[in-house]
C-alpha cells in the first residue's frame, strides 16, 4: 500500500522589488573579508617601491588652485551697465576718474584709488559700454608693512571683450608701477585670491612666463615662502596664494625687507621629501 505524504500549505512569499538583489545574487549574503595574505601583498614592499618609482616617471599633476568661481553673463552685463551710467554721472565718485594711457586704441582706460585700493574701468566709446573692470584689493591676511607693497587683483569683463588680452594689460600696469600705481620706481607684487576661474587661472600662468610667479602662504598676518611646486597637500589649503613679482621687485628684497619668511619653504619640503 502506497501511502501518500500529507500536502504542504502553500507559503506566501514577498515580492522582490526590482532594485533588491536576487536570491542567489553574492550581495544578498554578507561577504567575508578582505584576505589577509592578499593585504600583505598589497602592503608589501616590492609593491610600494614600484609605486614610488611610477610617481617619479609620471608627469606630475598641473599645479593648480582652487578653481570654483565662476559667474553668470548676465549678472555680469547688469553691472558693467550700471557702472557705465555711473562713469558719465556728474557727482558720482566715478565721474572723477582719472585716464590712463590705453594700450588698446578703441579703448579707454579710467582710473580711480579709494582707501588704498585701484578701480580701473575699461571703456568702449564707440558702443557706449563698458567692457569690464579690474580692482586691485588689498589684503586682510597681511600686515600694514606688507600691505603697501601687495595687492590682490579681481577682474570681469563681458564675454565679448574676453580673451583680448585685456585683463592681462591691465596686470601689467600694476606689475610696472605705472601712473601712480604702486610706488614710483617699483610695481605692485600681486597675490591671488582664494579661488580663481578658469580665465584668471590661465591669465597668471601666462603672466608667470614672464614675470617671477611662486607660491606663498599666507599665515598671521605675514607671507611664507612655499617655493615653485608646493606638495599638493599644501597646495590645498586656503591660505595657500600665487604671488606675481612687479618691476623692482626680488626674492631677496623681499626677505630683506621682511616680507617672505622661509620657514614655510623648509616645511614644505619635508612634506615633499615624505610624498
Amino acid at each position: 500500500m502506497i501511502t501518500l505524504a500529507p500536502s504542504l500549505p502553500s507559503l506566501s512569499l514577498p515580492s522582490l522589488s526590482p532594485l533588491a538583489p536576487s536570491p542567489r545574487c553574492a550581495l544578498a549574503f554578507q561577504q567575508p573579508p578582505p584576505l589577509r595574505s592578499l593585504q600583505r601583498v598589497l602592503h608589501s614592499r616590492p609593491l610600494r617601491l614600484l609605486a614610488a618609482c611610477a610617481a617619479h616617471i609620471l608627469p606630475p599633476p598641473r599645479l593648480e588652485l582652487r578653481i570654483d568661481v565662476q559667474q553668470p553673463p548676465q549678472s555680469i552685463e547688469a553691472e558693467l551697465e550700471a557702472l557705465h551710467g555711473r562713469l558719465h554721472t556728474p557727482g558720482d565718485a566715478l565721474y572723477t576718474c582719472t585716464r590712463l594711457p590705453s594700450p588698446f586704441p578703441d579703448l579707454v582706460l579710467h582710473h580711480r584709488e579709494a582707501d588704498g585700493e585701484h578701480y580701473i574701468y575699461v571703456e568702449d566709446p564707440a558702443r557706449a559700454r563698458l567692457a569690464g573692470y579690474t580692482v586691485f584689493n588689498r589684503l586682510i591676511e597681511v600686515d600694514r608693512r606688507t600691505d603697501r607693497h601687495v595687492r590682490a587683483p579681481h577682474s570681469k569683463y563681458a564675454p565679448a571683450y574676453q580673451g583680448r588680452g585685456i585683463a592681462t594689460a591691465i596686470y601689467e600696469l600694476a606689475l610696472d608701477g605705472l601712473e601712480g600705481l604702486a610706488g614710483i620706481d617699483t610695481g605692485f607684487c600681486l597675490v591671488s585670491g582664494a579661488r580663481q576661474s578658469v580665465g584668471a587661472h590661465a591669465l597668471w600662468q601666462a603672466l608667470g612666463r614672464r614675470h617671477p610667479l611662486r607660491y606663498v602662504a599666507l599665515r598671521h598676518k605675514r607671507m611664507h615662502d612655499l617655493g615653485h611646486a608646493p606638495a599638493p597637500a599644501v597646495r590645498e589649503h586656503l591660505d595657500t596664494r600665487m604671488i606675481m613679482l612687479g618691476r623692482g621687485w626680488s626674492l631677496a628684497r623681499l626677505r630683506a625687507l621682511g616680507l617672505l619668511h622661509m620657514e614655510a619653504e623648509a616645511a614644505n619640503g619635508a612634506l615633499r621629501r615624505r610624498a
